[in-house]
């Protein structure tokens, strides 16, 4: 990486230097952008960036006033923005700490400071090539290519189209710098529950792990990761959580022998509509028949603490689980530990010429994923938009 500018007359095709497996030739970059989903950060806050969320679905603010009960309940403020710019200062300081100066932009797909702004502004600066590294760690149409369309179309509105380049690195799912946090948490979620029960006499006590993730509809899970490859239930999205699932489990002893499932949260859109299935709160409510009397709940489907992990595992499920009599503990996200920075500035290391990270570990069968996208990956089923970082792309192709 290089905070010196490239040259606005370089080509920057997004399949230049790609080869057969969607790996890109490490190139030059001038800074990254953390991408993000944004949030309210006050009451008044709250409609319009739900608006934002729902933009073109006709719903109206009666509705959207359900879900703003949650940030409501919290002083109209969401987490994440906070949370975004811990992360961004601590890419800050894991970057300098190795002798690295490039300068770290943060966007929002949803709200201040927006994407369409912060590449605007770094045209303005100088900077013509951006390295993309999202909080969205998984593949589907809204955790990797709605991003990657938010970049093609802002990309087109700013006019910077083929004068601004932004890559995008790989989805890092099972990189060890964001698996390895989660060993550590259910490690010590599993001590804590069973202290829990040790203090009620159930020393015994029967744990089942819950992984949770966001629900999705159905048809976008099967249309989630290549068209060339097949995956565990048909879903590139539920495979790469079972397959999370599956490594965290097998790096703790402790574990071993314990019941865990894949449940699923934060819901939303037409009752109709099929989404991924069981439910958490569904999931804990059969948990005492089958004799479970403790529960770790793990949010493996999420970067940080934000809204939905604090309202919907910290309040919904976890109350779930007092009524029910569970003990219970909720694993930390990987938030800013060490171990997930140090990881995330690895993954921007293995696309730059200096500072180049040949290796590119994965902890599980389904990885490394590709720095370029294949064609129709984690498809719009609801009409095609420009996109940057695809084999697709149609931004940015000279």
């Amino acid at each position: 990486m290089t905070s010196e500018p490239s040259s606005e007359s370089a080509a920057f095709n997004p399949l230049d230097g790609v080869d057969e497996n969607g790996r890109m030739a490490p190139k030059h970059y001038d800074a990254i952008l953390l991408a993000s989903f944004g949030g309210p950060e006050g009451q008044e806050d709250v409609i319009p960036f739900l608006r934002n969320v729902t933009r073109g679905r006709g719903i109206p603010d009666e509705r959207l006033e359900e879900v703003a009960t949650h940030y409501r309940a919290n002083g109209g403020i969401s987490p994440i923005n906070e949370q975004n710019r811990a992360l961004k200062a601590a890419l800050e300081a894991e970057l300098k700490r190795r002798g690295i100066d490039t300068p770290v932009l943060w966007g929002n797909r949803n709200w201040a400071p927006y994407i369409k702004d912060v590449l605007q502004e770094a045209y303005d600066t100088g900077y013509r090539r951006l390295l993309m590294v999202t909080t969205s760690v998984y593949s589907s149409y809204s955790s990797c290519r709605q991003y990657r369309e938010d970049l093609g179309m802002n990309l087109l509105a700013t006019g910077l189209d083929k004068k601004l380049q932004v890559d995008k690195v790989r989805q890092y799912f099972d990189h060890p710098g964001f698996v390895e946090p989660f060993v550590e948490g259910v490690r010590d979620s599993l001590a804590q529950v069973r202290e829990q029960l040790a203090a009620e006499g159930k020393t015994d006590g029967k744990i089942e792990i819950l992984f949770s993730t966001h629900s999705i509809p159905t048809a976008d899970a099967e249309a989630s990761g290549p068209r060339d490859r097949e995956f565990e239930e048909g879903s590139a999205y539920v495979a790469q959580h079972l397959a999370n699932a599956r490594a965290i489990i097998d790096r703790i002893p402790e574990a071993a022998g314990l019941d865990w499932q894949l449940v699923y949260q934060s819901r939303s859109g037409s009752p109709h509509t099929p989404w991924l299935e069981p439910d958490i709160n569904d999931a804990i409510a059969e948990l005492p028949a089958k004799g479970v009397q403790g529960v770790v709940i793990v949010p493996l489907g999420f970067v940080s603490d934000h809204m939905e992990v604090l309202w919907d595992l910290d309040t919904e499920a976890m109350d779930t689980c007092k009524e029910l009599g569970l003990a219970a503990h909720r694993t930390p996200t990987p938030g800013i530990h060490d171990t997930f920075v140090a990881g995330l500035v690895d993954l921007l290391c293995e696309r730059t010429v200096e500072n180049n990270i040949a290796d590119r570990p994965a902890v599980t069968p389904l990885g490394p994923w590709y720095d370029v996208c294949r064609p129709g990956c984690c498809a719009n089923l609801r009409g095609e938009k420009p996109t940057i970082a695809g084999a697709d792309s149609t931004v940015g192709v000279q």
